[in-house]
């Protein structure tokens, strides 16, 4: 990255314009946002991700003194070859500084190395792989929102102490999916419980009927879907044709956000169980912001796209406080800097890149708890951040001392 340094008259502390000019080479600050902008990611991330990335540079009035901030949007696909190679295209071409978003782990773990080896700023809000901050960890790369162990630490944890000790797993097909079953099972095992099997699903799968009936045969007190999105949603409303949770047998969206309990609609997303960092009724703070993104959008924010936000944000605030953009001083300083804004308050980020904010256990509303649109979740309980994640020191990322 370029090695440029910002005029001394910077005002470091305000997040507001400035009138002193920067010293960036090409008076330019580019971020992209490498999302699912037409798949069935598209709902939690999306669009959404690159409206939040650009209300987040909004707040220092897309300009870091002189220095104009653009936000640019690329579609994967849910593809590994196409997020890489629009990475390095936005790299080599476009002089891109920082990739952010980039939901599904197969994809994010391709720019990881990318952005490793080019030394850019990688803000990840959607992949849920651990690896990424793991063994694939990178001095450039930073995980925000959530991850696998932590929709386990939440869900998997809640449902077993209630007593639901046998599960049985619906998994997407891909890095994510095997990574978010492997979680859950390590904690309902450590809990003592019993997986009694599982079957794998393409991603993208229209027709969920041959793998519930495996579930549903298995005899398992628990069908947990360890997929997201569009997938979920199938999987979830073909589970209530069948009438599986009539018959006993309880229904786990191990990664579920609110625009899927919105699409489901509350008559068949009732009683589920849910683990995620951010709901815009939690506060003065999210719900003003929050009326921000409708006003954009239409809808309400998920958890990746408000981490997006936050994420974007704290990128923002590093480089004003550092006073340069050289890539290793502002990956130091974000690592230095606690996340504060709207979503997490005084948050630190682990030397292997993982945000350790705290997570919330949902329950979701019945369609007469709520108020109106929207008004979906009721929070059980506060998950602190010590137990969501794994600690940086056991993380295996090779970056921690």
């Amino acid at each position: 990255m370029r090695k440029t340094t910002l005029a001394a008259g910077f005002v470091f502390a305000a997040i507001a314009p400035v009138s002193a000019q920067a010293q960036v080479s090409d008076n330019m600050i580019r971020i992209g946002v490498l999302t699912d902008l037409s798949g069935i990611y598209s709902d939690i991330n999306g669009e959404g991700s690159v409206v939040a990335a650009r209300l987040a540079a909004e707040e220092f009035g897309n300009d870091l003194g002189g220095a104009r901030i653009e936000i640019i949007a690329g579609d994967h696909q849910n593809k590994a070859d196409i997020a890489a190679n629009l990475a390095r295209s936005w790299i080599d071409t476009d002089k891109v500084d920082v990739i952010a978003d980039v939901p599904n782990s197969a994809a994010a773990l391709a720019v990881q190395g990318i952005t490793r080896d080019n030394k850019r700023i990688f803000l990840m809000s959607g992949p849920g792989s651990t690896e990424l901050t793991g063994k694939q960890c990178s001095p450039y790369g930073f995980h925000w929102t959530w991850d696998n162990h932590a929709l386990a630490a939440g869900t998997a944890r809640a449902l077993v102490e209630q007593g639901k000790k046998s599960w049985y797993f619906v998994t997407a097909d891909y890095a994510f999916g095997h990574s978010l079953e492997a979680e859950a099972s390590s904690v309902v095992k450590q809990l003592g419980g019993t997986v009694a099997g599982g079957v794998r699903h393409p991603l993208s799968t229209p027709d969920f009927s041959s793998y519930l009936l495996q579930a549903q045969g298995s005899g398992s007190q628990v069908i947990a879907f360890a997929n997201a999105g569009g997938d979920t949603i199938n999987a979830v409303k073909q589970a209530a044709e069948f009438g599986i949770t009539q018959s006993g047998q309880s229904l786990a969206g191990l990664l579920l956000n609110i625009n899927d309990i919105h699409a489901l609609g509350l008559e068949a997303a009732q009683g589920l169980v849910l683990t995620n960092s951010f709901y815009w009724d939690m506060n003065d703070e999210t719900r003003s912001w929050s009326k921000r993104f409708e006003e954009r959008t239409g809808r309400k924010a998920s958890m990746n796209q408000a981490g997006v936000y936050s994420a974007v944000r704290h990128y923002l605030k590093a480089v004003q406080a550092a006073g340069t953009d050289d890539a290793d001083k502002i990956a130091a300083k974000m690592r230095r800097m606690p996340v504060d804004d709207m979503m997490m308050k005084s948050v630190s980020i682990g030397e292997n890149g993982r945000v350790l904010n705290d997570m919330y256990l949902f329950k979701v509303k019945t369609p007469s708890e709520s108020k109106g649109a929207w008004d979906y979740f009721e929070l059980v309980k506060t998950i602190p951040a010590a137990q969501a994640y794994i600690d940086p020191k056991e993380s295996g990322c090779p970056l921690v001392k």
